[in-house]
């Protein structure tokens, strides 16, 4: 299994960044029924978005 990880711009991501990450993550081949890991702030803002690509299931 592989994963592919992006980070904001600024400490933590905008909804347009976030709206960018998903586009790049189904274009690296990340399926809609693979979980979604979130790094977050103290402030529960989200910093990090990590996916599992590959190895279909």
């Amino acid at each position: 299994m592989s994963y592919i990880s992006f980070s904001g711009s600024d400490k933590d991501m905008t909804l347009d960044e976030l709206e960018e990450v998903l586009e790049k993550a189904r274009a690296a081949g990340a399926l809609g029924h693979r979980y979604v890991y979130a790094g977050l702030s103290t402030s529960g803002k989200i910093k990090q978005v990590r996916f599992e690509v590959g190895d279909d299931y």
